[in-house]
């Protein structure tokens, strides 16, 4: 009886012996792979990095205005001046009793508002 609790015991031992083999080398490998993953995303914000300071340096007023005096030709672009913006009292709205149509409405009706199909 007494060799039978040894053999239960010592093979209960070399259970949780490969059950930690095993966990150790799980938690090595994700111990890895985590490594490596927030090496990539090093690298990534490093490079984002460049690109912002690249759009920076392309998006300079002073280089974009030379860019359009050179190419005025072609582009033809102007300065933007206030006449060229229109006030609020230029928006056409919409009369506000005339019903609502939707899509939904003309789809389901098969006519717009004016009743032509």
């Amino acid at each position: 009886m007494r060799s039978l609790a040894y053999l239960v015991t010592g093979l209960f031992v070399m259970g949780l012996i490969f059950w930690a083999y095993r966990v150790n080398y799980e938690t090595q490998d994700r111990q890895s792979e985590l490594r490596a993953i927030q090496q990539e995303i090093a690298s990534l914000r490093e490079g984002l990095g460049v690109l912002n300071a690249e759009w920076a340096y392309l998006n300079r007023p002073d280089r974009l205005s030379e860019l359009v005096n050179m190419n005025f030709g072609v582009l033809q672009l102007l300065p933007l001046a206030p006449e060229q913006f229109g006030s609020a009292a230029q928006i056409a709205y919409p009369d506000p009793d005339l019903p609502v149509t939707t899509p939904i409405d003309v789809i389901a009706t098969g006519t717009d508002e004016e009743g032509a199909e």
